[in-house]
């Protein structure tokens, strides 16, 4: 074990998870996704003068009079990880895989939590959901639980995303931010995200490599799917086929994070040759800056 890389890796860590956690504070992150830095807190009857945005719909056409929503402030923000073990992950190009990108996002989103004194857990699945962190603060939680997610054997061939969604789901009782780290090749996953969606803040981390969309010129190459063992073979050298499977793949990205968007979580593609530090830092300082313009105008009067 090369503990000085390790050293070095834990230090450069806990620097960007620092950087990062400045976009993560609970002040800018109650603006970032929703614009209002507040929670739900009951309704009561209008009254002149009321800001009529605040008017409940549901309930005023359930009761026949106009009912306003009533909120609080949100006091810390809890952050959970929804992580994706599953054999497809151990994919990648350079020598860094789907899961090694994964990881270090992790690691990062867990001590910017624990700068913020923020509760943190974590779901991981692949064709099982495995063990649950119910969210939690302090550094040997936080250790433990990555810990967890570095060591943990797997348990079943395939990926069980829709599952560990809505485990989710079941475990957050308070409104949280809710992070998906996975390369999403999974099918019927969008109905318990957009449930998740509903009552959370999502963020979706699609975890991609370049050969995803960029084949080299070889002439034919096999290509084996990690979890059923298929091995097939692909003509890498015509410029059409190329051509072809980059636009495919372009398209299934463009697919994806529409159908996000559509179910209420925010799309964000990670490669496995981003820094997910950067990543991560750039997504939430954009989030916030947007979010500052937001509030302005959502304090505006009528």
């Amino acid at each position: 074990m090369d503990t000085s890389r390790i050293a070095e890796k834990a230090r450069y860590l806990k620097l960007s998870a620092f950087t990062l956690s400045e976009g993560m504070r609970t002040g800018a992150f109650r603006s970032c996704f929703r614009g209002s830095g507040m929670e739900f807190d009951g309704v009561r009857e209008y009254e002149p003068g009321d800001d009529i945005r605040s008017i409940d719909w549901n309930v005023t056409a359930r009761t026949g009079n106009p009912f306003i929503k009533l909120y609080r402030e949100e006091r810390e923000l809890t952050v959970f990880l929804v992580v994706d073990d599953s054999l497809s992950m151990i994919t990648g190009t350079a020598g860094v895989s789907r899961k090694e990108t994964a990881l270090e996002a992790c690691a990062l989103l867990a001590f910017a939590s624990e700068y913020n004194a923020s509760p943190f857990g974590s779901v991981v699945f692949d064709g099982a959901v495995g063990r649950v962190f119910k969210p939690r603060t302090g550094r040997d939680h936080v250790l433990s639980l990555l810990s967890d997610l570095e060591q943990r054997k797997r348990i079943e061939k395939g990926s069980v995303l829709s599952a560990a969604i809505s485990g989710a789901s079941r475990v957050l009782r308070a409104r949280a931010l809710v992070v998906i780290v996975s390369d999403f090749r999974s099918a019927g996953y969008e109905k318990s995200l957009g449930i998740l969606s509903r009552r959370h803040d999502v963020l979706a981390i699609r975890i991609t490599s370049p050969s995803d969309s960029i084949l080299p010129n070889t002439g034919y190459l096999s290509f084996r799917d990690p979890e059923s063992g298929h091995q097939e073979e692909y003509p890498t050298g015509s410029p059409a086929f190329r051509s072809y499977w980059e636009r495919e793949a372009q398209e299934s990205i463009t697919r994806w994070e529409y159908r996000c968007l559509r179910l209420g979580a925010f799309p964000l593609i990670m490669t496995t040759e981003d820094d997910p530090g950067a990543v991560l830092t750039q997504f939430f300082s954009g989030r916030r800056r947007s979010a500052s313009r937001n509030t302005t105008f959502l304090g505006d009067g009528v």
